[in-house]
């Protein structure tokens, strides 16, 4: 047969639960910092790549000239 559960019962597993909770918050709040870092600096690489890209683009593209006869 199962067991009453007492008031202690719940008690303990409410406080193991809680307790769990609070040390994965604490651990999920000094992350998003290290992840926004993470994001930005991807956004400048990118942005850099770009950038530098279009340049060279633009530096060999060849001129080219339209004349009516």
């Amino acid at each position: 047969m199962s067991q009453r559960v007492s008031l202690e019962d719940i008690e303990s597993k409410f406080r193991q639960i809680t307790g769990s909770a609070q040390s994965t918050a604490s651990a999920a709040v000094s992350t998003p910092p290290v992840a926004a870092a993470g994001v930005i600096a991807g956004v400048l690489v990118l942005a850099a790549i770009y950038l530098l890209g279009r340049r060279r683009g633009r530096k060999s593209a060849p001129v080219l000239e339209i004349r009516r006869i």
